[in-house]
């Protein structure tokens, strides 16, 4: 009975533990604010055979009070409700806490997603306004990863200074 009794007071201790190491782990998993993202420029890449190459560059603002580290991401362009570009890069960086950071990745246009596009927008002749939506992820660090989306309308207006803006 002895050596019974002097085993449950450290495995008390240890269940004691687990429990308060289990409830700190709860609170670094704190709600987070979803990242800001912005397409700050866009620029025409050398493609190969039919497709088109782009490099996007993001704007990622942190409006959390951690930063957010990043071991890669990838982007998916849909217009007008059409699957249009995607891209990958295995970057490595950090977004700093209440802080931005500027991000670059190639995109790829396929000659079937551009020609699919044509037709959808032959559709819609007259039409100003064009809506786009920029999903994207990226990958890693201590909180796993961070989705974000990006929604806005491309403005195909004659009289129109911007190309793109947001709702």
């Amino acid at each position: 009975m002895h050596i019974l009794a002097t085993l449950h007071r450290p495995l008390r201790l240890l269940l004691i533990a687990l429990l308060a190491s289990a409830l700190g782990a709860c609170a670094a998993f704190s709600p987070r604010d979803p990242l800001n993202v912005q397409v700050a420029g866009i620029q025409p890449l050398q493609g190969e055979g039919l497709e088109l190459r782009f490099m996007v560059r993001l704007r990622l603002q942190n409006p959390n009070e951690a930063a957010i580290d990043y071991n890669g991401v990838a982007l998916d362009l849909e217009v007008n409700g059409r699957r249009l570009a995607s891209g990958v890069s295995d970057q490595r960086g950090t977004v700093p806490r209440f802080g931005e950071s500027v991000l670059s990745v190639p995109v790829t246009i396929s000659a079937f997603s551009a020609a699919r596009q044509a037709l959808g927008l032959a559709e819609h002749v007259g039409l100003d306004e064009v809506p786009y939506v920029l999903r994207g992820k990226l990958a890693g660090g201590l909180f796993g990863t961070q989705r974000f989306v990006e929604k806005g309308t491309f403005d195909l207006s004659p009289a129109a200074t911007s190309p793109y803006r947001r709702p």
